[in-house]
């Protein structure tokens, strides 16, 4: 199975930032220019890119929009996955329209499961689930908001959904470059047939070298605040992604 590195553009006020812990007044601003950001993906050899809306998550429709038609007109070939504020048919048809690859829908998921598994049969391929979890606990509403349901109960719910992937976000290691959930993680890719995400925590080279180590056939990773920290270098990453 291929390993793909997703970098990721987080977008607050049209600027790309990261978070810690998705605490939007933990914001440490990296870039005013998203387009531009998205660009240098591209050069520096990444498959694809990962967009957050964070604004539009906490709102529950887009409000970076600007920015993000920005980056897709910045790197046409270079596919877009996009989550925040993703909340239904209109929105979610208007994005891939526009020529994003692959949306991702989160609190949709647990709020409205009969859209979310609308839109994973009328966009086949091309709508992921985020499941962003705190203490193994999806959360919700750009994570101000937990629910009762654990991660792998509602990727179970949802494993013959036709979803193209789940992006799973172990919220207390977001933004925190403590490493990644290896084991949650792996529980999740062995628990059901659809491709595994991680996201949050990754820190270095080593933990995408664990990852792909723990043989449950994860997917591939988010690279978010190590990236833009210099933390890890896109040619090493890159390099084990391969390997």
């Amino acid at each position: 199975m291929t390993f793909t590195l997703y970098p990721a553009i987080d977008l607050k006020g049209g600027q790309v930032v990261r978070l810690k812990r998705g605490e939007m007044d933990q914001a440490t601003v990296y870039a005013d220019d998203p387009a531009g950001q998205a660009a240098s993906f591209a050069a520096a050899g990444f498959a694809w890119v990962h967009v957050v809306d964070l604004d539009g998550a906490f709102a529950g429709r887009p409000a970076n929009a600007a920015a993000v038609k920005a980056i897709l007109g910045a790197v046409p070939g270079l596919p877009v996955q996009l989550g925040g504020g993703i909340r239904d048919m209109k929105t979610a048809g208007a994005w891939l329209e526009a020529g994003v690859a692959r949306i991702i829908l989160g609190s949709a998921a647990v709020k409205d499961p009969d859209f979310a598994r609308a839109a994973c049969k009328a966009f086949p391929g091309r709508v992921a689930l985020g499941l962003d979890a705190r203490d193994g606990f999806v959360a919700t509403e750009g994570w101000a908001e937990t629910s009762d349901v654990t991660a792998r109960d509602l990727a179970l719910r949802f494993a013959d959904a036709g979803a193209a992937a789940i992006v799973f976000t172990d919220i207390a290691r977001d933004g925190m470059l403590s490493g990644v959930n290896l084991e949650l993680t792996a529980d999740l890719a062995r628990a059901v047939p659809i491709p595994v995400i991680a996201s949050g925590g990754l820190a270095a080279v080593g933990d995408i070298v664990a990852l792909k180590a723990t043989g449950a056939g994860i997917a591939g990773a988010i690279l978010g605040r190590a990236l833009y920290d210099g933390r890890v270098e896109p040619a090493a990453a890159l390099a084990a992604a391969l390997a």
